[in-house]
């Protein structure tokens, strides 16, 4: 398989990402307010089986357990100044666990910051801190990177443009829209679609949410709008959690993201994955609907008009950790 993200989804319909990687350390022993990035160097065994668990399981890319892996996040832990270490470990096990067969994602996700002036945080001290985690994972052997689970653009323009002071690899983005199919800066898929194309970004996308449902919604929106040559990515979670005898559960079992897989090739879905709940069941479900069941019908709708840009609301939600 080649090592190039866009001539693999230039030639191919469709690639199977990965699901939930919070959920897997969970099961595993990773105790809530535990740093998963420290996992990397003090338990590499479990999470290089989590990586082949979902290779196996069908993943033709997995995303690397560096979610929260920016100084800002590690601080919250007293690990930042082990930024460098921590996210050169998760890809290199992933690096691992891939081989040249899978391609495997360096992922970066919000700071948990706000900028000035709702906050403390500049620009261009994310920007920094986005080169620095960057710069880690790309030494540890990624293919491509996925800014993910952004809501406020001037972030996601922010680790876009620190990956690039490092790297020349590709970038993948996607964003979550659970605020009424905005995000919580009031972000709408097509002001994402656009302006991050706009960027230069030739993957864009979704990912956590509120299930399918809305990740079906927002799609229908993005590829109504995305311009030529943009590749859609959509990593839906496993429906809403619930809390059923003490332990937090998703409602979305391997079927329901199954049939959410099969609408997200109807709309063209370039890159198709799950996020918060999934296991290695959800994907194999997933792989095996795409390979063995028909792609539904799908009528493409009018493109959306340009839309003004949306003012940030006063808050910012920090994020739960990636999937």
């Amino acid at each position: 398989m080649t090592r190039n993200i866009y001539e693999f989804l230039k030639t191919n319909p469709f690639l199977i990402g990965d699901g939930a990687m919070g959920t897997m350390l969970q099961q595993a022993g990773l105790t809530s307010g535990g740093a998963p990035e420290l996992w990397n160097v003090e338990r590499p065994d479990v999470v290089r089986a989590i990586y082949q668990g979902y290779i196996d399981a069908g993943s033709q890319m997995i995303e690397t357990n560096t979610f929260g892996g920016n100084r800002f996040r590690l601080k919250l832990h007293d690990l930042q100044d082990r930024v460098h270490e921590l996210n050169k470990a998760g890809a290199a096990l992933a690096r691992e666990a891939a081989g040249d067969e899978v391609f495997v994602a360096g992922s970066i996700g919000p700071t948990g910051e706000l900028f000035e002036p709702m906050g403390n945080l500049t620009y261009e001290e994310a920007v920094d801190a986005f080169a620095e985690q960057a710069a880690g994972l790309d030494e540890g052997g990624v293919d491509l990177f996925v800014v993910e689970t952004m809501s406020d653009l001037q972030e996601v323009k922010a680790a876009v443009e620190g990956i690039r002071r490092v790297s020349d690899k590709p970038i993948a983005t996607t964003m979550t829209f659970d605020t009424n199919y905005h995000t919580m800066m009031g972000v709408s898929p097509v002001q994402a679609v656009r302006e991050l194309a706009a960027l230069g970004v030739t993957i864009i996308g979704a990912n956590c949410g509120n299930g399918p449902d809305e990740t079906r919604r927002v799609i229908s929106e993005m590829a109504a709008a995305k311009p030529e040559g943009v590749f859609l990515m959509a990593q839906s979670n496993a429906g809403l959690p619930q809390y059923v005898d003490g332990q937090i559960v998703y409602d979305g079992t391997p079927e329901v993201m199954a049939e959410y897989a099969l609408d997200m090739a109807a709309m063209g879905v370039n890159i198709i994955g799950a996020c918060c709940g999934s296991t290695p069941k959800h994907i194999n479900a997933i792989k095996t609907a795409l390979l063995t069941q028909p792609i539904p019908e799908y009528k493409p709708q009018a493109p959306p008009p340009t839309e003004p840009s949306v003012q940030p609301a006063r808050r910012q939600r920090r994020h739960r950790r990636r999937k």
